[in-house]
């Protein structure tokens, strides 16, 4: 189970790359339209616009997929904790009885050391 979320996760980065690279283009394409409006033709115009619309579609729907794929991550990585929780329920009070000795043993030794 850990490898599948692990693999995932690689597949998830690669993804994301892939998307961010998307919006840098898109972000140049409108930034080289800015540029070529001034001095453009409506023609020239109409197919810059036309050019960025269809990159940003294509970005819009890697939003798309990339939301669906994280919440589907998302709810496996919660699923698995829950089922973990469910079979080692004494691990999850001994670390949780852990945490609070070790919370109250630093708040005690922090009020005596602010108290000298």
């Amino acid at each position: 189970m850990n490898t599948e979320l692990s693999a995932n996760h690689g597949a998830l980065g690669s993804k994301k790359d892939k998307l961010v690279d998307d919006l840098k283009v898109v972000v140049a394409d409108a930034d080289d339209l800015l540029r070529e409006v001034a001095n453009s033709t409506t023609e020239e115009f109409v197919a810059a616009r036309a050019r960025i619309e269809a990159k940003l579609g294509e970005t819009i729907a890697s939003l798309r997929v990339a939301k669906i794929q994280a919440t589907r991550k998302v709810s496996c990585a919660a699923d698995a904790s829950c089922d973990y929780v469910r079979e080692n329920p004494w691990k999850i009070i001994g670390v949780a009885a852990a945490s609070l000795i070790a919370a109250v043993i630093v708040s005690r030794c922090s009020s005596k050391c602010s108290s000298r």
